[in-house]
C-alpha cells in the first residue's frame, strides 16, 4: 500500500516524499480513506503509530477543496499539552507547505498577545490546549461557530489531566454539524461515554493495543541497586556507543538531578518537565532535535509530546509504576520502521513494577547479566 492509493491530492503527496515517507502507517491506511468521505472517527492509538498524519494529511485536503476566503477558523485541533500542540502545529505546516491554508497554535504559559494578533490576522486551522483556548474564547478573539473539523486528540490523557469540564464547555460552542475525530491510546469507560457525547456513528479504528510494545524495539534490563544507578548510566552511555538517548525518571526533581550529574560529567543533557518554563521546555527539546543536546531527562507527562526522528535509545532511569506508562516510554524509539533500543534500570524496589510489565507485554525482557555495578 501506497500513499497514492489513498487519493491524496499531489501538494500533499510531494510533501510526504520531502519528509521522506512512503508507506502508510496501519492507522493511516485504515482513516485517512473515511476521513476523506466525510466519516467520524474514534480511533484507539498511541503516540508514534504515524496518528497525526492519519488526520491532518486528509483535513488538509478537504479544506483545500473547499477554499474560504474569510479566514475564520474552519478545523479545531485539541491536544492536552504545549509539546503535543506544538508538534501537531509542526506536522501541518509541513504538510500543508503547499495548500495555501493559515494555521497557528495557542497554549498558555507564554504571553497571548502574539497569540491573539496571529488568530486575529485569520487563521484557518487552530491547533490549542484547552486552558488557553477558553481564555481566548472569553476574551471574543477566538470563535468556534464555523468549525467543520474538530479533532480530539489523547483524549485519555486530557481526562487524565482533568480536562473533561473546559472539554465540554469547549465542544457547547461547536457547530452541531461537523465531522469529529477523535483519538485515545486507552478505551475505558469513560473514554466511551465522552466519544459518545461527540460522535456520529464513528467509524472504529484500532491500532497497536497499550500492551503491545514496538515490535522494532529491543528491550534490555539492568538489575542494579539504587545508589549505583548514575553511576551505571554513565558506564551505559560510555560502552554502548550512544549519540542521543531519551532517560525517563518518575519525578521532576528525579530529572533534574540526573541532568546535572550528566552535565557535570561533560555529557550535553537538559531536564524537560512540567515545572520548567516553556520556552525552557521548547530549546530543550529543540536542542534534542537538532542534536545539540545528547541526552534529554524527561518525566512521563512530557513524554507523549516528544517525537524526535529517528532516535536511537530510550532509557528508563526509574522503572514507571504504572505498566501502561513503560509502553508509552519505550514508543519514542522504533518509530516509522526504524530500530530502536530500550534499557531499563531497575533496583530492588521496582522488581514488582518490572513484573507487571513483562506481565502486560507479554514478553520476556532479557537481563543484562554483567555489568560492573551488579
Amino acid at each position: 500500500m501506497s500513499f497514492e492509493k489513498l487519493n491524496l491530492a499531489k501538494p500533499l503527496l510531494e510533501a510526504l516524499v520531502k519528509k521522506g515517507y512512503t508507506v502508510p502507517t496501519p492507522i493511516q491506511e485504515q482513516s485517512i480513506p473515511h476521513i476523506l468521505q466525510g466519516k467520524d472517527i474514534f480511533g484507539c492509538a498511541q503516540t508514534g503509530t504515524g496518528k497525526t498524519a492519519a488526520f491532518a494529511l486528509p483535513i488538509l485536503q478537504l479544506m483545500s477543496a473547499k477554499p474560504n476566503n474569510h479566514r475564520t477558523i474552519r478545523a479545531l485541533i485539541l491536544a492536552p499539552t504545549r509539546e503535543l500542540a506544538l508538534q501537531i502545529s509542526e506536522s501541518f505546516g509541513e504538510y500543508g507547505r503547499n495548500s495555501g491554508l493559515r494555521h497557528t497554535v495557542i497554549f498558555g504559559g507564554v504571553n497571548q498577545n502574539p497569540q491573539i494578533n496571529t488568530v486575529r490576522n485569520g487563521v484557518d486551522i487552530l491547533i490549542a490546549t484547552p486552558g488557553r483556548l477558553l481564555d481566548l474564547m472569553q476574551q471574543n478573539v477566538v470563535k468556534l461557530n464555523a468549525i467543520e473539523y474538530f479533532v480530539l486528540d489523547e483524549a485519555d490523557r486530557m481526562l487524565d489531566m482533568g480536562f473533561i469540564r473546559d472539554i465540554n464547555r469547549i465542544i457547547a460552542k461547536l457547530p452541531k454539524v461537523r465531522q469529529t475525530l477523535f483519538f485515545s491510546a486507552t478505551v475505558s469507560s469513560e473514554i466511551k461515554k465522552l466519544s459518545q457525547t461527540i460522535l456520529s456513528n464513528p467509524i472504529h479504528v484500532s491500532v497497536t493495543p497499550v500492551s503491545s510494545t514496538a515490535e522494532l524495539v529491543s528491550q534490555s534490563v539492568y538489575y542494579v541497586s539504587k545508589d549505583k544507578k548514575r553511576a551505571l548510566l554513565k558506564h551505559v552511555l560510555d560502552t554502548e556507543d550512544i549519540a542521543h538517548a531519551l532517560v525517563f525518571t518518575r519525578t521532576k526533581h528525579g530529572a533534574d538531578k540526573v541532568a546535572k550529574e550528566l552535565t557535570r560529567l561533560g555529557i550535553k543533557a537538559e531536564a524537560i518537565h512540567g515545572n520548567k518554563s516553556q520556552n525552557a521546555r521548547e530549546r530543550a527539546l529543540k536542542g534534542f532535535k537538532d542534536r545539540s543536546i545528547r541526552i534529554l531527562v524527561a518525566t512521563d507527562i512530557a513524554s507523549r509530546g516528544i517525537d524526535v526522528d529517528k532516535l536511537s535509545h530510550v532509557i528508563n532511569y526509574e522503572i514507571p509504576e504504572v505498566a501502561e506508562t513503560y509502553v508509552h516510554r519505550i514508543g519514542r524509539t522504533g518509530r516509522a520502521g526504524s530500530e530502536g533500543i530500550a534499557l531499563s534500570f531497575c533496583c530492588g524496589e521496582e522488581a514488582g513494577y518490572m513484573k507487571s510489565i513483562t506481565k502486560l507485554i507479554n514478553k520476556r525482557i532479557d537481563v543484562v547479566k554483567s555489568h560492573p555495578f551488579l
